[in-house]
């Protein structure tokens, strides 16, 4: 039996938790920022749904600098991030977050629906 690797305690936490903090470099200050947002984890992959869609700060500092630091309670990897433009497939990472956190959560926390952010975990 072999031992779990740091990315499979990783993925245990994603798979358990409903916040993780993530770090991004601000694309004009050079500077890390944390945030903790919410998140799904589905099959090695880490979907983000910005909270203002495009007009979110840290989704415009991962367009200039895709990659992203996670911290799922201590567990960290740093990743790189995909922008989703995609209507449909921004859909489907809705509908993703509303299985997770409910349906009236989404609506009441997110104002805006057009942009999504996935990260490959190996």
């Amino acid at each position: 039996m072999s031992t779990p690797t740091r990315n499979d305690s990783l993925k245990d936490r994603l798979a358990r938790y409903r916040e993780l903090n993530i770090t991004v470099t601000g694309r004009k200050s050079g500077r890390a920022i944390s945030i903790p947002v919410w998140f799904v984890w589905d099959e090695d992959q880490l979907y983000l749904l910005p909270v203002t869609g495009s007009d979110t700060q840290w989704y415009k500092n991962v367009l200039e600098k895709p990659v992203i630091r996670i911290d799922a309670r201590g567990e960290e990897a740093e990743v790189k991030a995909a922008s989703v433009t995609d209507a449909t497939q921004v859909a489907a990472v809705v509908e993703k977050f509303r299985e997770k956190y409910g349906a009236s959560d989404v609506k009441k926390y997110y104002a805006k629906f057009d942009v999504a952010i996935v990260a490959q975990i190996g």
